[in-house]
Order: structure tokens, then C-alpha cells, then sequence
């Protein structure tokens, strides 16, 4: 992809490669957090719903700030504001203090997401989907080397909270050079008709309706967001407590679940719009992840359980920045704020899954959480092949790269 922002863009990249092993440090230290804190391990997972909780506050406004002051200050604030939580939980010994760090650093995540997607898709707006999609390539190689990063930490006998402190250091230099990057305008100058009235090239042959398709990708965020943050918080209890893993075993998992969206996001790098519409990903996706979930039920193999994690990675990657995408195809004229409105559900998620599947664990037992998965996907199905139905109305069948 060729672009006169491709320096900014790896910034832009860096960022989310950093956020990776931020999406899984926390589960990745729940013994270590829930000692240094005096609290239970549910206590601890809820830390996830407090980075949801600072995600969707920010929401309301993030989205507005980026179409509006531009994509480059709001990027480099969500880097500092990251750095803040970097330093301060492993630092402190307060876990009401630790929560409000949480909450930083989600309202850091919305104003990276606010700021990167419209800036990725103004960047190299032939390419939109698939720059969109490197975004999660790069979390997931971030959330493939953490658990190394940590089991070398333990090797030696080094402070875990190192792996913090060095995330830290790197969103303080990618702060500070993309400080020195140039941006796309994202305020370039709308085309008006012939009542100089402002207008949006289009190829539509119905408007979209943000009541209709819109509130369906909206929910999409949702179950995207949820199909894959009940597998960062709760897979290696899952391993230990349900398939019968010893615990480095157990968090080995992670590594390999995060191979498996590595690979989706790359496979889907060179196949999307090309050979598939985002939106048939985000119908075949969820059903390979039901068939993933359900052999977790069966299997005995070690072997077997780590195919079957990979899947799941594979098949639950990619999704959610598929609908950002299709998002801002349907509604151009104000992407960062239409594309909050798909953040808004997904920080929604990090807020009630956690809190939903703890309720679950608590009272029936962790196989509960494969079950509530399994229902999300299922939803996660049905809204997709009604977009897709919605698409072939707004576009008309022929528009192969949005309704192939």
C-alpha cells in the first residue's frame, strides 16, 4: 500500500502493537495484581470492565474531537494517557486507585480508535479495509509475545511489573515521534451542489439508514468485542479449571489463540475486497468459531485443544474492524463520529462481559463461558447476513467489493 503516510501509519500500527499485550497483561497477571492489591481474582477481572467503563465515556465525545480538531492530537493524547496506566498499576498498591487507572486507559482506547481508523482510511482510502485490518494484526503479534516477555520476566526472577514499565517507554517514543508525522486533512473540501449546498460522493441506490444496517453493525461491535474478550479474561482459567491444563500450560494458550488472529488478519490483508466482502467475513467468521467452541467440549487431546484455540483466534479476529469499516463506506461524510457509535457497543462489551461471565463462573462454573460465546456468535450471525441483505439494497449486487 502505497501512501505518503506510510511512516505515520507505522506509528499508527506501533500503537496497536502495543495495545495487544495491553488487552492480555492484566489476565496475564491476575495472581500478581489480585496479591499486590489484597483482592479476589473476580476483583481483578473486573479491572477489564473498568477499561470499558473509561472506553465508553469517552465515547460521546472522542468521536466529535477527532472529526473536529483532526486525527494527530488526539492519537498522541491516547499515548500518553497510556502511559499514565502503564506506570501506575504495577506502582500502586490501591486497587481503587488501580480502577481509575483502568478507566485512563480505556478513554485512551477511544481516542486511539477515534483518531487511527479515519486516519487509516484517509490515508489509503483504496486499501481502507485492509489498512483497517493491519490494526489487529498488530495487536495480535503484541498479544502473541507477552506471554514470552512474561514466562522470561519469571525465568529470572525479574519484577513482573517490567513488562508494564517497557510498554510504558515505547508509548512515550511513539507519542513523541508521531508528534513529528504528518496526518491526512480530514477536513478536505466536500464537494457542494448546485445550491452550494455541502454533498458526499456516493454510489448508493437506497440511503442506508442508521436505524436499520447502522443499529445492526452498531450491535455487530458488540458481539465482536465479546466473542474475543471472553477469551483474553477467561482462557487460561479455562485451560487450569475446565480442560485440565497445568497453568503454564494454561497460559501458553493465549499465545497460540493470538497466532490464530495473526493469521486471520494477514490472510485477510491479501484475500478482502479482492476475493471477499467484509461483510461475508463477518458471517463466516462467527461460524467457524461456533464449531471451534463446540469441539472444546470434546476434545482430550493437549494437541487437540491447542488447534482448537488457534481457531478460535483465526475465527473471532478481524471482525469488529470489518464493521468499522463498512460503517464509514455507509455513512462518509462524518466517520470518526459514526464509527463511535460502533466503539460505544464494543466498550460496552468490555464492560458487561467481564461482569456477565464472572456472574456465570460464579454460579454455575467456567464452562458457562464457552456457552455464552457460543450464543454471542450465533447473534453475531444472524445480524451479519442482515446487513449483507441491507448492502445488496443500498449498493444494488453489483458492488462486489461491499456485497460479494
Amino acid at each position: 500500500m502505497k501512501s505518503p503516510f506510510l511512516k505515520t501509519s507505522l506509528g499508527m500500527y506501533l500503537n496497536y502493537f502495543m495495545l495487544g499485550m495491553i488487552n492480555i497483561i492484566i489476565a496475564s497477571n491476575m495472581d500478581n495484581l489480585s496479591d499486590r492489591y489484597g483482592v479476589t481474582i473476580a476483583q481483578i477481572s473486573l479491572l477489564v470492565s473498568a477499561i470499558g467503563i473509561g472506553k465508553l465515556g469517552a465515547l460521546f465525545f472522542v468521536g466529535r474531537l477527532s472529526d473536529g480538531l483532526g486525527r494527530k492530537p488526539v492519537i498522541i493524547t491516547a499515548c500518553f494517557l497510556y502511559l499514565v496506566f502503564l506506570i501506575g498499576i504495577p506502582t500502586t498498591t490501591s486497587y481503587v486507585i488501580a480502577f481509575i487507572f483502568a478507566i485512563s486507559a480505556g478513554i485512551a482506547n477511544s481516542l486511539l480508535d477515534s483518531g487511527t481508523y479515519p486516519a487509516l482510511t484517509e490515508s489509503f482510502p483504496k486499501k481502507a479495509s485492509s489498512a483497517n485490518v493491519l490494526v489487529k494484526a498488530s495487536v495480535s503479534i503484541g498479544a502473541t509475545l507477552l506471554p514470552f516477555i512474561l514466562a522470561v520476566l519469571i525465568a529470572n526472577d525479574i519484577f513482573w511489573g517490567w513488562a508494564f514499565f517497557g510498554l510504558g517507554a515505547l508509548y512515550l517514543v511513539s507519542g513523541i515521534y508521531l508528534m513529528f508525522m504528518p496526518f491526512p486533512e480530514h477536513k478536505a473540501a466536500p464537494a457542494k451542489d448546485e445550491k452550494g449546498e455541502e454533498t458526499v460522493e456516493t454510489n448508493f441506490k437506497q440511503e442506508p439508514k442508521i436505524f436499520g444496517e447502522g443499529l445492526a453493525i452498531i450491535l455487530i461491535g458488540f458481539t465482536s468485542t465479546a466473542l474475543f474478550v471472553v477469551w483474553q479474561t477467561w482462557l487460561p482459567k479455562l485451560g487450569t479449571d475446565f480442560i485440565g491444563l497445568e497453568s503454564s500450560q494454561a497460559v501458553q494458550l493465549l499465545s497460540y489463540f493470538s497466532i490464530g488472529a495473526l493469521v486471520s488478519v494477514l490472510l485477510l490483508a491479501v484475500v478482502l475486497d479482492k476475493y471477499i466482502s467484509p461483510i461475508m467475513v463477518a458471517i463466516i467468521y462467527p461460524i467457524g468459531a461456533i464449531v471451534a467452541m463446540l469441539s472444546l467440549f470434546v476434545v482430550e487431546s493437549y494437541g487437540l485443544v491447542l488447534v482448537s484455540t488457534f481457531l478460535l483466534g483465526l475465527f473471532t479476529s478481524g471482525i469488529f474492524q470489518l464493521a468499522l469499516s463498512v460503517m464509514m463506506k455507509l455513512f462518509p461524510k462524518n466517520k470518526a463520529t459514526f464509527s463511535a457509535y460502533v466503539n460505544i457497543a464494543a466498550s460496552s462489551a468490555f464492560i458487561l462481559v467481564p461482569i456477565i461471565t464472572s456472574a456465570l463462573v460464579d454460579s454455575v462454573g467456567i464452562s458457562m463461558t464457552l456457552v455464552f460465546d457460543i450464543v454471542i456468535a450465533v447473534i453475531s450471525v444472524i445480524l451479519a447476513v442482515y446487513v449483507l441483505s441491507r448492502l445488496n439494497k443500498v449498493f444494488g449486487k453489483t458492488d462486489k467489493a461491499t456485497v460479494k
